[in-house]
């Protein structure tokens, strides 16, 4: 089964910086690392800050188009894992391992696979 691993992240510091300057890098390459020599990474990606994110609605069939987030929120998603697993008690073990599990939040959910 595919679950996507949401990595949702304190947004102090979090505005504009590189991946590579974040300083829990070495945590998020361990991690990275490990999902890679597991054999179960499928892809992945980090997310610039959320306030370089627009959201769109369609209201009465026109756009209505925001700055910012979905939500407002303490933490921001900061990134994603998609991953291939067995089942979602293996996805969870791979969840608690992720950097974002200790200060943030992660939140692991199946993906439909067509």
């Amino acid at each position: 089964m595919r679950f996507a691993i949401l990595n949702y992240v304190k947004p102090d510091g979090f505005v504009d910086r590189l991946p590579e300057n974040e300083p829990d890098a070495p945590a998020w390459g361990a991690y990275t690392k490990a999902l890679i020599e597991a054999g179960v990474l499928v892809g992945g990606a980090a997310l610039m800050s959320s306030h370089t994110a627009t959201t769109l609605r369609l209201v009465e069939g026109r756009r209505d188009i925001h700055d910012g987030p979905y939500a407002e929120t303490k933490e921001q998603l900061g990134g994603f894992y998609l991953i291939e697993v067995p089942d979602i008690d293996t996805a969870l073990e791979w969840a608690a391992r992720n950097p974002a599990a200790a200060t943030g939040a992660v939140e692991v959910r199946p993906v439909y696979v067509t």
